[in-house]
């Protein structure tokens, strides 16, 4: 069981589907599936012909965070720099994931706790099983949230719901969790993969340039004011003219037919 790949890739036509798998461990993340998670998305990003990358667990979890069989202390040892780890794995993932310029769609088929947690939200459309839970599990073990979790959860619940839950600890089933809109969507557990799969479809057949400048537009509405937003708003908007899905999409829109975007990201 343990020798199979930590991370599974599948090449879709136009996107990828990339797999956690350590299932034995509940896709507990340590430092090899840190590094093929890297690879994957560093792979994915450098193939111009990837549009979408849906991201999701194997077994019955999606991630259950750090592999704490790791972090063991060692008794006479001095305790183990935490933020080391969050520096040199956790942020740079995090950088990563959110910086790909095409969509990410996580597809949450179970449990995600603690970073796992965090990982899922930081794609863009997470979609979740309906028996899958969230869990800020830091405090029951004496940290806080990590993997952008205390940046995200006010966001997008409230600081109300993101302080009890991240003090509390407390499960979060996935139907409560889209109706506090910390994700997009919940489906039986059986059509969980079929749905995503066709959501990273459709994405993937989408103008990739102009979706990519749209993530960059709400990321940086967090933290502009309107006029650099405004600005912003005005130099994105450029870049997107250029590109040749542009003309298309306003072709398809006067024909009155469906546009065939090429997804090319530059000229």
């Amino acid at each position: 069981m343990t020798d199979q790949p930590s991370v599974l890739v599948v090449r879709r036509p136009d996107y990828r589907i990339v797999t956690l798998n350590r299932p034995h461990r509940l896709n507990a993340f340590n430092e090899e599936m840190h590094r093929a998670l890297a690879a994957a998305l560093a792979d994915a990003e450098a193939d111009p012909d990837c549009r979408a990358l849906l991201l999701t667990g194997a077994g019955r979890a999606f991630s259950s965070g750090q592999d704490l069989s790791d972090r063991l202390p060692v008794p006479g040892a001095p305790p183990r720099d935490l933020g080391q780890s969050l520096d040199k794995l956790y942020n740079p993932l995090v950088r990563r994931l959110r910086a790909l310029p095409f969509p990410t769609v996580a597809a949450v088929n179970g449990t995600a706790a603690g970073a796992g947690g965090s990982i899922a939200l930081h794609c863009d459309i997470v979609l979740a099983a309906r028996s899958a839970r969230f869990i800020q599990a830091f405090a029951k073990i004496g940290v806080v949230p990590d993997a952008g979790g205390s940046w995200l959860l006010p966001r997008l619940i409230g600081m109300a719901r993101a302080r009890a839950l991240a003090l509390t600890a407390e499960p979060l089933p996935a139907e409560t969790a889209q109706q506090w809109g910390l994700i997009w969507k919940v489906f039986d557990d059986e059509r969980l993969m079929p749905e995503a799969d066709a959501l990273c479809a459709q994405l993937a057949a989408g103008p990739t340039t102009a979706l990519g400048l749209i993530k960059r537009a709400l990321d940086a509405a967090e933290t502009n004011g309107l006029d650099a937003q405004l600005d912003l708003e005005r130099d994105l908007q450029r870049e997107a003219g250029f590109c040749p899905d542009y003309a298309e999409g306003v072709r398809a829109f006067v024909e009155k037919r469906a546009a065939k975007f090429s997804g090319r990201r530059k000229e």
